[in-house]
């Protein structure tokens, strides 16, 4: 009984011994986007290889906590450079170039091992390897439909409509000015690109925009090159959308609660030559809906391989000045479209004796995607979720 109270007594400092002795785990990337739950939606899964490895500096820390202790703190002030080894960007991708944080989160970005925290210009075109870091506006600073003198309108949930998770008001605002426009946030895009078409010229604009689109963008150009199909030209149509400018378009064809409000939808075409305009993919003479339907192809099987990165994809055979386009999103649940048409709660095929027949011979039977490409009675959409 002795002996068992002596072993006893010696386990609490044999304990205390070896945790100031064994390091603790270092923290990934992926944590710093859980934390409280805020940045959670916004995280993109990393590989361990696109992971920096520069150790951090104290600097770091002191410059991320002075930047935290002030909420209204800009974009274009706050935004820093991680040095990651290799030319690889993060996201299951590796090409992913920028981060989306809140200003309370410095502190813990600055705390991870591996990475390196410097000041940097608001121009960081000439090192695409390099991450990029904004800080955003809280949603709080929102005042009605106001921020800062640019009109963003009301949320679905502002409005007591939460159809779920994925439809909750986002968590803050990327500020753009003409000075950061340019920013590259992934391999082929710039924070230009998803900027809502309204308000030309207010600045500064703001943008939701989400890390997963850009790597889920960012990867379907990948499968389509690796299948032949030259995807370099993918340019965005649409990105994010004001739910003032949503509500503007309704009546072209946006849905209520279109998931261009929440930062991570977007409407694609491939432009090969440069004009602007939807190009013959297949190589059969003519651009149609087959070859905007290659596109939901390799969404498919993107989404396949990264289950995480699921989402909505809708087809728009003909719609604008850039012929057809695909909407691609990564809501969270799966779901399919043709011109509008959401096939979510019923299987029954909407027939119009116009375009029926064309658009069944670019859809095989089997294919999960509607075969009508028209809506009832064969209006069309002009614009996607």
């Amino acid at each position: 009984m002795t002996l068992s109270r002596f072993r006893f007594s010696l386990a609490v400092p044999t304990f205390l011994i070896l945790t100031a002795i064994i390091p603790p785990t270092p923290a990934s990337a992926l944590q710093l986007y859980t934390l409280g739950g805020r940045t959670g939606s916004n995280a993109v899964a990393n590989h361990v290889d696109s992971l920096p490895t520069v150790a951090s500096s104290g600097a770091a820390a002191s410059s991320a906590a002075a930047a935290s202790s002030d909420s209204s703190v800009s974009t274009a002030a706050a935004k820093i450079l991680f040095s990651p080894a290799g030319e690889k960007g993060s996201g299951l991708s590796g090409k992913v170039f920028a981060r989306f944080v809140m200003p309370e989160d410095w502190i813990a970005l600055a705390s991870i091992p591996g990475a390196s925290v410097a000041s940097a210009s608001v121009q960081s075109t000439a090192s695409p390897s390099a991450e990029t870091v904004f800080t955003m506006r809280s949603f709080g600073q929102k005042v009605r439909q106001w921020l800062n003198g640019y009109r963003l309108g009301y949320w679905p949930q502002e409005k007591g409509r939460v159809r779920s998770e994925a439809y909750k008001n986002p968590d803050g605002f990327i500020e753009v000015t003409p000075d950061n426009e340019d920013t590259r946030v992934s391999e082929h895009f710039r924070l230009r690109d998803f900027v809502s078409h309204d308000q030309k010229d207010v600045w500064p604009k703001y943008v939701v925009l989400r890390e997963p689109l850009l790597d889920k963008l960012e990867l379907v150009i990948e499968d389509l090159n690796d299948h032949g199909v030259n995807a370099e030209g993918l340019r965005i149509r649409s990105g994010f959308r004001t739910p003032a400018h949503n509500f503007a378009v309704r009546g072209e064809g946006s849905a209520r609660d279109s998931r261009h409000q929440f930062g991570d939808a977007a409407d694609v075409y491939i432009d090969q030559e440069g004009n602007g305009k939807m190009s013959d993919l297949n190589g059969d003479g003519k651009v149609s809906f087959a070859d905007v339907k290659m596109i939901l192809d390799a969404v498919e099987r993107v989404e396949a391989r990264y289950p995480e990165l699921v989402g909505g994809t809708g087809l728009y055979a003909y719609s604008g000045r850039s012929g057809p386009f695909a909407h691609i999103d990564v809501r969270g649940t799966r779901a399919r479209w043709v011109r509008g048409v959401y096939r979510g709660r019923s299987r029954r095929v909407v027939r119009s004796h116009k375009t029926t027949p064309k658009i069944s011979k670019a859809l095989p039977a089997s294919n999960t995607v509607a075969r009508s490409a028209s809506t009832t009675r064969g209006r069309t959409s002009a614009t996607p979720e």
